[in-house]
């Protein structure tokens, strides 16, 4: 925690005047969800969980993140596009691992149909711990990157202000002017607008493709009427609209109810339960048409765990990007250790390793949004399950990363006012856009942290664990 809030988290009486205008200050500035009762409803929301102080965040490991981002964009398409490498990578996991294979099935039947997709747009986050291991020098570790549905970019859009009216009303009106400005909104809705541009019709529309139960809808209309502020139409589509009203055309664009889809923007469709076999043939139609998707099939495979250990292996990273060595080393600095499981010798010594040290290690299946992996007696017990079947390479491990704690409040509505120990993880949103092989945009698009109560060891903020949060610079 830096210095300056020592003071504040002992007094009592600042804390419940601060939290009270925290409070009121995130739902004037819209930092919104709609509640657990009642989740498709905006008559009754109520403030997304947040931290009342800003968290301290090394600046050097901050600027380290921001400075590869967009070396991660390129790695990432540069995934998307080797055929190869996914069919090799995912060859074990595809085996044991239904949803993955799932995915991979339409991948190869789109490919094998020949792509009628030209234009290619990549909105992804790379979330990293600041690993302070056994020496104390914080380190920038990558958790993860997310290449489908990467959310929180627009209530975090508006979060800085509220932590920054917080610090004046402490009497910290120096520091809170230290924040920084932050929207990815913007920087997100830029991508989407740059790929409509380049689709070429004006009259198309964009596509949020949103899930039944949609509790963080102002997360995304921060995106939506950015989109709208341009005069970009977008219509909120779910699988079973895609089921019953989508088609294609002889050039395979895409017609929802009559009206042609530019860009489909996924905010589902990355965990298993949301597909039965419609929503499935919904995917193959959309993954089929020309329209512009965020992600198309190829970017989803891309952010599975089983590529993200590949790529940690030495010389994988030479091979998908020739002619790009600083790029290469300042990726590799962010890795953790990453292990394979895969049947064989090497997969049999780390399964044992991991078995007999628990808490060295997390255990990750092939899923996204949070709440699914595996830590200490729980990742010992589902090893010593699967450790003599095949069912173990649909899981990696990784090393755990031990992060200096630090005293904060998380505010939650209908929540006891109590300090924490909380540990932070820090997103970068990273948004490119390819027209065949030029890629034509590429940047840094903004930045998210999060923060849990450290008895929490796995889970966003969309899965309840982890509130939103500000770096504070130190």
């Amino acid at each position: 925690m830096a210095a300056a809030w020592q003071d504040v988290v002992r007094d009592a009486a600042a804390v419940r005047e601060a939290a009270a205008v925290a409070v009121d200050a995130a739902l004037l500035a819209g930092v919104l969800m709609r509640t657990g009762e009642q989740p498709n409803a905006s008559d009754v929301v109520n403030y997304a969980p947040f931290t009342l102080l800003p968290s301290a965040v090394p600046r050097a490991l901050f600027e380290q993140a921001y400075a590869v981002q967009q070396d991660f964009n390129l790695l990432v398409d540069a995934v998307s596009q080797n055929k190869e490498f996914l069919e090799q990578t995912l060859a074990s996991t595809i085996k044991v691992d239904d949803f993955t294979a799932r995915l991979f099935t339409i991948y190869k039947q789109v490919l094998e149909e020949g792509l009628a997709q030209t234009v290619f747009l990549g909105i992804n986050r790379s979330d990293y711990m600041f690993d302070c291991g056994l020496q104390g020098a914080a380190a920038l570790r990558q958790i993860e990157i997310n290449t489908i549905a990467a959310s929180f970019g627009g209530l975090t859009s508006r979060t800085a202000d509220v932590h920054r009216l917080v610090l004046n009303v402490l009497g910290k009106s120096e520091e809170a002017s230290q924040l920084l400005p932050n929207n990815p909104a913007k920087g997100l809705a830029l991508g989407i607008a740059k790929a409509w541009e380049l689709y070429g019709s004006q009259r198309a529309v964009v596509m949020f493709l949103v899930e039944d139960v949609q509790r963080n809808i102002f997360d995304q209309r921060c995106v939506e009427n950015e989109l709208w502020n341009r005069n970009i139409r977008v219509v909120r589509k779910r699988f079973r609209d895609v089921f019953e009203q989508g088609s294609l055309d002889a050039s395979r664009r895409l017609y929802m109810d009559g009206q042609e889809v530019a860009v489909v923007y996924y905010r589902e469709g990355y965990v298993p339960q949301v597909y039965d076999e419609q929503n499935w043939e919904a995917r193959l139609l959309l993954e089929r048409s020309r329209a512009v998707k965020c992600p198309d099939i190829a970017t989803q495979l891309a952010g599975t765990k089983k590529v993200q250990q590949e790529l940690s292996r030495p010389g994988t990273l030479e091979k998908l990007l020739p002619g790009h060595p600083e790029a290469i080393a300042r990726i590799r600095a962010t890795f953790a250790g990453l292990y394979s499981l895969d049947e064989g010798e090497e997969g049999d010594r780390i399964a044992a390793t991991a078995i007999a040290d628990p808490d060295r290690f997390v255990l990750k299946p092939q899923r996204e949004g949070g709440g699914n992996n595996l830590y200490g007696e729980e990742l010992r017990e589902v090893l010593e399950k699967i450790k003599d079947s095949p069912e173990r390479t649909s899981y990696i491990l990784m090393d755990k990363i031990k992060p200096q704690p630090a005293l904060n409040y998380l505010l939650r509505a209908h929540s006891p006012l109590q300090v924490s120990k909380c540990i932070s993880e820090l997103g970068i949103f990273g948004v490119y856009v390819r027209q065949g092989r030029e890629l034509v945009l590429n940047q840094a698009a903004g930045h998210l942290l999060r923060t849990k109560a450290i008895e929490h060891a796995d889970g966003g903020v969309a899965a309840g664990v982890a509130v939103l949060d500000t770096p504070f610079l130190v």
